[in-house]
């Protein structure tokens, strides 16, 4: 292909968050962004402008939505005392630590214009803040 056919479309998804531990599928969003631009080939970058929140992919069921939160109070419990909450006093502390941990960003190829994810792995947004939110992510295709 001819390097002067790449393009680069930027989309953002607006999402309402209740708080910690909320779960969002975004996979149909970013396929039908993805859809939106036409392309073929290339790779999606999703991206989220904020520090206590977090992508993944995970199998969006029931028993995985329970259980994430759950591993992620173990590894990074709400109640212990972080520096963070002493320098600011929003309690936000174990916040930050959780979405630091897994990032975010994700970057996910694409090809024959569909996302190249398995089976039963779906791109989710994860809230990490302990009040509700209003959040963005960032989208940016490049392909063919």
């Amino acid at each position: 292909m001819a390097e002067n056919n790449l393009k680069i479309e930027g989309h953002i998804l607006n999402l309402s968050t209740t708080g910690e531990g909320d779960i969002i599928d975004i996979t149909s969003d970013v396929q039908s962004a993805l859809v939106k631009f036409k392309m073929k080939t290339g790779v999606v970058t999703c991206f989220i402008p904020g520090s206590t929140a977090f992508l993944t992919t995970i199998e969006y069921e029931s028993g995985l939505i329970h259980d994430l939160p759950q591993l992620l109070e173990k590894l990074i419990p709400k109640a212990s005392n972080y520096a963070h909450n002493a320098a600011w006093g929003d309690g936000n502390g174990f916040s930050h630590l959780r979405a630091s941990l897994i990032g975010p960003s994700l970057s996910v190829p694409f090809k024959a214009g569909k996302l190249c994810l398995g089976t039963w792995q779906q791109i989710v947004f994860v809230e990490c803040d302990n009040r509700a939110r209003n959040r963005s992510v960032e989208l940016q295709f490049i392909g063919y």
